[in-house]
């Protein structure tokens, strides 16, 4: 069977095809008697709006604009790699991406609000917990552009979305696993952050340290190394750490900077090396796993955390409906035995 088109709603209503192209867009001029007639024959026949067919007659493109974090992470060069290698799949879309310095709210803050509502429809962005980021969030959203938040969420504000992993999941995982690979070595467990200024780091710290604490209680959990996702920096003070502190048996890297673990562990001798749990899979951690420098990995598929930001942003600026299950990023984790 044929699925029913705008032709079929015009019949059923007993109204011009022009009329129900005025109802479908919202646009004045059409009598709520009429309108109601076309709801009708839109319910009884079932008929789907073709949001693609809609705006290629309107000549309409989507403006999209990311805002990612600059610098050396190698995970959020990955999710900026994704966007030109998707580029072309995006039909009426034009996507563009501006760096800002890490963790840097203020830069971040006055990024959103130099977002020309003229040349943009919606944003995605990398969101630091901060008032500024907030308050410049609402400001964004004043001038009618779409907002989603990306990896790091800022529930508290006026973002429409969220597209990430459940980062408090990731933690317990994390905590699961580094909690058993320590089992039989009572003693110290080393954070490694980028900053307690990202949500994804706090949400990954709280879940971490609920599971270690309940679960695996000969185990001490330290506070929080913050390295700002720079391995030199995380590279050098986390030897510091564990010069100091002889018996951490495990480290826990919530971000990035994994070559600056592997740089501080590598000297140590064997019955002295830490289990090591760490986030994103790349070319390095694959390798880190491979020889026995990181014992597992948790990833989040970046190429879907893009598709499903995209879509996202366009549903919302469609106001078309959004099915939550397809928004979903699971937490996946990798050992060396089952890389893809």
């Amino acid at each position: 069977m044929s699925r029913p088109t705008i032709h079929d709603v015009a019949r059923v209503a007993g109204v011009s095809l022009s009329t129900v192209d005025r109802v479908l867009n919202g646009r004045e001029g059409v009598k709520s008697v009429t309108q109601n007639r076309v709801a009708e024959a839109i319910r009884q026949l079932g008929y789907e709006r073709n949001i693609a067919a809609a705006n290629l007659s309107r000549k309409r493109r989507y403006r999209l604009l990311f805002i990612l974090p600059g610098g050396g992470n190698s995970f959020m060069r990955g999710l900026e790699q994704e966007i030109a290698a998707q580029m072309d799949a995006w039909e009426f879309t034009a996507i563009s991406v501006t760096n800002v310095p890490a963790f840097d709210d203020a830069a971040l803050a006055d990024a959103l609000r130099r977002v020309d509502p003229q040349g943009t429809d919606g944003v995605a962005l990398v969101a630091t917990d901060s008032a500024i980021v907030r308050a410049a969030l609402a400001e964004l959203r004043g001038k009618g552009i779409a907002a989603v938040t990306l990896v790091s969420d800022l529930p508290s504000s006026q973002r429409q979305r969220f597209v990430g992993i459940d980062n408090v999941q990731a933690g317990r995982t994390a905590a699961s696993l580094l909690g058993r690979f320590c089992r039989w070595r009572p003693g110290r467990i080393a954070l490694v952050a980028g900053s307690m200024l990202v949500r994804d780091h706090a949400e990954r710290r709280l879940g971490f340290e609920q599971v270690l604490r309940s679960e695996f209680p000969e185990q001490e959990v330290l506070p929080p190394l913050e390295g700002f996702d720079d391995q030199e920096i995380v590279g050098d003070r986390l030897t510091d750490m564990l010069s100091g502190t002889p018996d951490v048996v495990g480290i826990y890297s919530l971000g990035a900077g994994n070559r600056g673990v592997a740089r501080a562990i590598a000297p140590l001798p064997a019955e002295r090396r830490p289990s090591v749990v760490v986030h994103e899979l790349t070319a390095y951690s694959r390798e880190a796993l491979l020889d026995g420098s990181f014992d597992a990995v948790i990833h989040q598929d970046r190429a879907q955390e893009i598709r499903v930001a995209v879509e996202l942003l366009q549903a919302l600026i469609d106001g078309s409906p959004i099915d939550p299950d397809a928004q979903r990023i699971g937490v996946e984790v990798y050992l060396r035995d089952n890389l893809p």
